[in-house]
């Protein structure tokens, strides 16, 4: 390592369900901290942390380099089910969509089976006629009419925020963004996602179900990832702030809040990337990491110093098969 990366001040954040825990390191010196998580307003609980590390290492705001954090706040508003009234838009016929999901069932022959109850209910499932095919031709112009005419339906229902996903829109995204232009003309406030954005991937079911998710949390963590930057600003914190993505990743605080489905698995794959860390100075290849939280436990086999990845996420289960 450099000595101008040594000497840099990082600052790292996690927030979980129940504590949230900070790291800072600086002139080639590290100091932890660990303070209750405020579930209200998770920026009262960050803020804290930063103040009393910076104050334990003698630091100021301005000094700090780089800002990065990690969070399972999106993953627990999913799981204790304390996003947003969400409303789905979607196309005629496919409103079921987001329930028959694959039709697997995770436990056969259990006649008994209790699934768990999609985020969005059926009532709030709103179709409208239009079709586009796989290869992105319109088969079916958007009926404007019938997307106006859900205005009333989403202001009677205090709907706070909307997915509007529309079969094929990822070869063809014209009729997603014109239904969106006219939703956000009626109601500026609403919170939009579009399953073009967030998961512009063919199969229906893993797109409309993401865009559920994104729709469901969007208002919560956007909320919140705003009020924490107005908050560190006004600490003096000038340096980059990043999000752990979860894949590994990081992004920027907009696109945290305009996609913050991304951020689900946040926590967690921070923890792993530690863990593979941590295997390769032991020189173990094949590796478990545990990350037991206050609200979920997480865990991830490490193969040849590399966490194994997946490309989709479940979240709700009552029990396994």
């Amino acid at each position: 390592m450099s000595a101008a990366k040594s000497a840099a001040a990082r600052l790292a954040v996690d927030i979980g369900g129940t504590f949230t825990d900070i790291v800072l390191e600086a002139h080639g010196q590290s100091w932890t901290g660990k303070v209750l998580t405020t579930p209200r307003a998770p920026e009262e609980a960050v803020v804290a942390a930063v103040e009393e590390i910076l104050a334990q290492a003698k630091l100021k705001p301005g000094a700090l380099d780089i800002f990065i954090l990690g969070t399972t706040l999106a993953t627990n508003a999913l799981i204790e089910r304390k996003g947003a009234k969400t409303a789905l838009v979607t196309t005629e016929g496919f409103r079921d969509l987001v329930e028959i999901g694959w039709e697997h069932r995770f436990a056969q022959y259990d006649i008994f089976l209790d699934k768990p109850a999609p985020l969005v209910p059926r009532h709030l499932r709103l179709p409208v006629p239009e079709r586009i095919d796989a290869k992105g031709r319109v088969l079916l112009p958007l009926d404007e009419a019938a997307v106006a005419a859900l205005v009333p339906t989403l202001r009677e229902q205090g709907i706070e925020s909307v997915g509007i996903a529309f079969l094929q829109s990822f070869t063809n995204t014209a009729h997603e963004r014109r239904a969106k232009d006219i939703l956000k003309r009626a109601l500026p406030d609403l919170w939009i996602t579009l399953s073009s954005d967030v998961c512009p991937e063919i199969r229906e079911y893993e797109r409309i179900s993401t865009t559920c998710a994104n729709a469901y949390v969007q208002p919560v963590m956007a909320g919140y990832l705003n009020r924490l930057q107005a908050r560190l600003h006004s600490m003096g914190i000038r340096c980059p702030v990043y999000l752990m993505t979860s894949g590994g990743a990081l992004c920027t605080l907009t696109m945290g809040a305009a996609e913050p489905v991304r951020l689900v698995e946040s926590g967690p794959a921070g923890g792993a990337i530690l863990a593979r860390t941590v295997a390769e100075s032991c020189g173990a290849n094949r590796a478990l990491s545990f990350d037991m939280g206050g609200t979920t436990a997480k865990i991830c086999f490490i193969d040849d110093y590399e966490p194994e990845i997946s490309r989709s996420f479940e979240f709700g289960r009552m029990y396994r098969s």
